[in-house]
């Protein structure tokens, strides 16, 4: 395994250089979408929308914003993806689609099925080595390239249907993974992965973790973390370096992992490096690729199109659905510290297709953004402007300063008083002041956030806090149906959700 993880490591630097920028983030755009045009001009989508007269335009881009709408799951499934879904051949992408991922994100209750096409692999297993290639620029240690890769996802098993499968994205990305890889490196395994409970894919990793040399972790941090502590508590060790000494790498997605950095530090023994990756069954949009720099880089040249719509009222809704006729910016049209909602094109037949995330540029020259929240998950009942970026923050500060461990945490927001107010609710473990964690909560938002700072003196009358137990928040995702490692929990509760929230913990206090 030491010679293999050596032989990895001198080819991806000899293929490392190969693989250089050699033109700008715009070019690689524009390529990208002439590419994906042509590509699916004959489909469906294509012949409805004219791609070929968008084609033949000097102004393509300008003719492509205004002739195809925004979409959104609901409006791309029901007009285009539906009739993929029926076995229709070339509907918004040539040929017919081999998987749909399942998919429900945070805040919807019945499945969407994305469709995952043979060029949406191929991105992905681009995307894939060009992730691993960038771990050459940070200080890793040999052991990364030859031990173990923990994943932890859903189910791998799929669902046949037919002439399809359908089942979570980490499913087909293991049906879709070399052989070698899958037999040298990737844990739990195909045996424990394809169990379809996530208790019993739980249990089998705690047992059998002592047996794995294990160098990289990967998965969203809640569940993560809830394994980590599983192994130390049965194999009765401290930390988890105690059974895995050569543990380096955590690769993580899917939420901030700022709320998370405190807890985790109890369950490690030593010092190891966090990345940030961007993947979504929609696609696999980048990666942290440089040391010491937050921001995700976004991966131009990869069968993806992006835009981006600055996340403000003129262009979205209350409920955070985009406007038609809202402008989009391009790659090179952004400016730096702005909240985009980012749309994509993608070759899965994804147009002008909003998945939902606002983003923020760091540094437009290298592409490289953070996650600020979700086009969904804003509170905003008079003008605070909360984002789940703020709301990170404020339990990131309420942690170090009264020296707890949040494991969890939503808000919601209601009438209060003629006005409004804001209830919180956090995951402790621990004796802790829920007044003291008010207090922390609303002085470090008015520091972060200007508009909230004015509504707490005019419209935002009150801010509650009620702690729960971190068993409380894996309790309500186990009666909603999920339970396991793809699940997050949301940041903001509204409508329906809200109500099904409040009378869950409602019945927990009794």
């Amino acid at each position: 395994m030491a010679l293999l993880g050596q032989i990895i490591k001198r080819y991806l630097k000899i293929q490392s250089t190969f693989t250089l920028r050699n033109a700008s983030h715009r070019r690689y755009q524009e390529l990208e979408l002439n590419r994906l045009l042509k590509t699916a001009a004959q489909t469906q989508f294509g012949k409805y929308y004219k791609f070929d007269e968008i084609l033949k335009s000097d102004e393509s881009y300008q003719l492509f914003a205004e002739r195809i709408p925004y979409h959104n799951y609901s409006s791309m499934y029901k007009e285009w993806w539906r009739f993929s879904h029926e076995g229709e051949a070339s509907v918004a992408w040539p040929g017919k689609v081999k998987y749909f991922a399942l998919s429900s994100g945070t805040s919807e209750s019945a499945s969407k099925h994305i469709p995952v096409t043979d060029d949406m692999v191929k991105s992905t297993k681009k995307t894939g080595f060009k992730q691993l290639a960038s771990l050459l620029n940070f200080n890793l240690p040999d052991t990364v390239f030859s031990k173990g890769v923990l994943m932890l996802g859903g189910t791998t098993a799929l669902n046949e249907k037919g002439d399809y499968y359908e089942g979570d994205m980490s499913g087909i990305s293991a049906k879709e993974m070399p052989k070698w890889i899958s037999y040298f490196f990737y844990k739990p395994g195909q045996k424990i992965s394809k169990r379809p409970r996530w208790e019993d894919r739980i249990n089998l990793i705690v047992r059998n973790a002592k047996k794995w040399d294990v160098s990289i972790v990967a998965g969203v941090p809640a569940w993560v973390q809830i394994v980590l502590e599983k192994v130390i508590e049965y194999h009765k060790v401290e930390h988890i370096h105690e059974i895995w000494p050569n543990l380096s790498l955590y690769i993580h997605g899917g939420v901030s992992f700022e709320p998370y950095r405190e807890s985790f530090k109890k369950v490690l023994g030593h010092t190891i490096v966090f990345i940030e990756t961007y993947m979504a069954s929609e696609g696999s949009f980048g990666f942290q690729s440089r040391p010491g720099v937050k921001g995700i880089s976004l991966i131009t040249n990869n069968s993806i199109f992006y835009e981006f719509v600055p996340f403000v009222s003129e262009n979205f809704t209350d409920d955070g659905e985009i406007k038609q006729g809202s402008k989009a910016y391009r790659i090179h049209e952004v400016v730096e510290n702005k909240d985009y909602a980012i749309v994509i094109s993608s070759c899965s037949g994804a147009w002008r297709y909003l998945i939902g995330d606002v983003l923020r540029f760091t540094n437009v020259a290298e592409a490289e953004i953070v996650i600020v929240g979700r086009t969904k998950q804003f509170l905003s009942l008079c003008g605070e402007h909360l984002s789940v970026d703020n709301m990170n923050k404020a339990i990131e500060q309420t942690q170090q300063k009264l020296g707890v461990a949040i494991k969890e945490f939503t808000v919601v927001g209601f009438p209060y008083d003629g006005m409004f107010a804001h209830k919180w609710y956090v995951s402790c473990d621990e004796p802790v002041d829920k007044e003291e964690v008010r207090n922390m909560i609303d002085k470090t938002l008015c520091e972060l956030n200007d508009d909230y700072e004015v509504e707490r003196e005019h419209a935002l009358k009150n801010v509650f806090v009620e702690v729960l137990p971190s068993s409380a928040f894996l309790d309500f995702l186990e009666k909603k149906g999920k339970t396991g490692a793809m699940n997050k929990f949301p940041r903001v509760m509204k409508g329906r959700q809200k109500e099904e929230w409040e009378e869950f913990v409602e019945y927990v206090r009794l």
